[in-house]
């Protein structure tokens, strides 16, 4: 009988991984999985802390039912602890004991963890937004004392001792977030919906760093208007506290907090592949190629442990996003199963939501960095109506776009702004995938109606500003 199959993770790019196998073919595949919860959706803890989703399984996107259903062996609580590239075969921990499991050819989805740094997050009232129990811990701890409702976490696997635990300690009046990225500043606006006030608290010179500075702009004063303290240029030495968390130094001064955030990070969770040869790529992850195979013989990697090319230089990087994960898994199922699919290049699109702030970004929106991959770049950012100016609703977008002086082409960009901003990058996104020049850009055919877009929409006219200066 030939072996399975095997998939380690059973998130966005292993049970991508899995579904696209089974539909392309009867063989077996059997996906392990350390932890108990699978298939969510990490994006939305924020919004669940938030009170916007009702319930922690609302973003659950498959039950392990629904995966049983599709011809997957899913085995929770099974973690894999070893990869024997010669053997082809991996040692797993169970409940019941450890055992060696062959494969004909294995995914490595494993993810990626979050970092806190030097900070001392055993404290309670230290939390960093990753998983659904931590989501679940960080509810509970916001609840009046032994007030929480557990109708909010729905019927899943939670653990229960930390959400108790959180539950029974006092609410807390203050938090520090450290870290102005993704998480810093859409956890910012969950606590202070949740009737916290927020200091956020960012090392560089501006929050949403890889969004450039012209949507930092519009950023931290939106914020500010919400209530939220920004600190930028602002390190956290330390976090102070006698078994719960009572405040921040910075400076040597000690502001006063129940609760600390920390978006510092996250890194590959490369560990089961320590023992073997696998290459490694930038911050350590599993170096992939164009159809998410390893240096290690019919070993693939794909999601938050793996590298990619970027769209842009061609070179090898490393961009933990939920889409770049799902794609991966999706087209190594579909190689593995017989049909050889590139997993595809990644250009770092993102959105983020600031309160009423949307923000978008793509590809090279730093001019250096620009210039280190080997390009002459040149940058303008405008400002422009988000619909036909007399018409109700129009708010003024930032787009920032950068071309190659040389060739003209589309390097990167970023766009904020309160009216459906987010969503135009998409045009930018797609313009780097297709290799436009600024000046093929400036004859896109995008939509026109006054309710959505003015004559010339933003992207537009930021594509026009940059071919004058070409």
């Amino acid at each position: 009988m030939a072996h399975p199959f095997v998939v380690v993770g059973g998130d966005a790019a292993g049970l991508s991984a899995a579904s696209k196998f089974r539909r392309e073919t009867d063989r077996d595949v059997v996906v392990f999985e350390r932890g108990q919860w699978v298939s969510y959706a990490h994006c939305g803890l924020p919004y669940f802390v938030e009170g916007s989703v009702d319930r922690l399984t609302d973003l659950l996107s498959l039950s392990p039912s629904d995966i049983a259903d599709r011809g997957i062996d899913l085995r929770r609580g099974h973690e894999v602890v070893a990869v024997d590239p010669r053997s082809r075969t991996v040692t797993v921990d169970a409940a019941d004991g450890r055992f060696e499991q062959p494969y004909s050819e294995l995914l490595v989805a494993t993810g990626a963890s979050a970092t806190t740094g030097d900070f001392d997050a055993t404290l309670d009232g230290v939390f960093t937004i990753h998983g659904l129990d931590s989501a679940a811990a960080l509810d509970a701890y916001l609840a009046p004392p032994d007030a929480y409702d557990p109708a909010r976490l729905g019927d899943g696997p939670v653990d229960d001792d930390a959400v108790a635990n959180n539950a029974a300690l006092d609410s807390p009046d203050r938090a520090a977030i450290v870290g102005g990225g993704y998480v810093g500043v859409e956890m910012a606006e969950a606590l202070t919906a949740r009737g916290v006030d927020v200091h956020l608290f960012q090392r560089s010179g501006h929050v949403l760093q890889p969004f450039g500075p012209a949507v930092a702009d519009r950023v931290e004063p939106h914020l500010a208007e919400r209530g939220v303290t920004v600190h930028t240029d602002t390190a956290v030495d330390r976090l102070a506290g006698d078994g719960r968390v009572e405040g921040v130094v910075v400076d040597g001064d000690r502001i006063p907090v129940e609760l600390a955030v920390l978006g510092v990070g996250v890194r590959p969770n490369t560990a089961i592949l320590d023992d073997t040869d696998a290459a490694r790529g930038p911050n350590g992850a599993i170096r992939t190629d164009a159809y998410g195979r390893t240096s290690l013989p019919a070993v693939y990697a794909a999601g938050d442990v793996a590298t990619a090319r970027h769209a842009v230089t061609g070179r090898e990087t490393w961009i933990p996003l939920g889409l770049t994960a799902n794609r991966a898994g999706r087209a190594v199922g579909a190689t593995v199963a017989g049909t050889p699919t590139p997993v595809g290049d990644v250009a770092g699109t993102a959105v983020v939501k600031a309160f009423d702030m949307e923000c978008g970004r793509v590809g090279l929106v730093d001019e250096a960095a620009a210039t280190d991959a080997g390009f002459d770049p040149v940058s303008e950012t405008i400002t422009a109506g988000s619909r036909s100016g007399y018409y109700p609703g129009n708010e003024e977008t930032t787009v920032t776009l950068v071309a190659d002086r040389t060739t003209g082409r589309v390097l990167g960009g970023a766009i904020a702004g309160r009216d459906r901003a987010a969503i135009r990058i998409d045009t930018l996104a797609t313009a780097i995938e297709a290799d436009l020049t600024v000046a093929e850009l400036t004859r896109l055919d995008l939509a026109y109606a006054p309710p959505f877009s003015p004559v010339w929409d933003p992207v537009l006219v930021a594509a026009k500003v940059v071919a004058g200066n070409l």
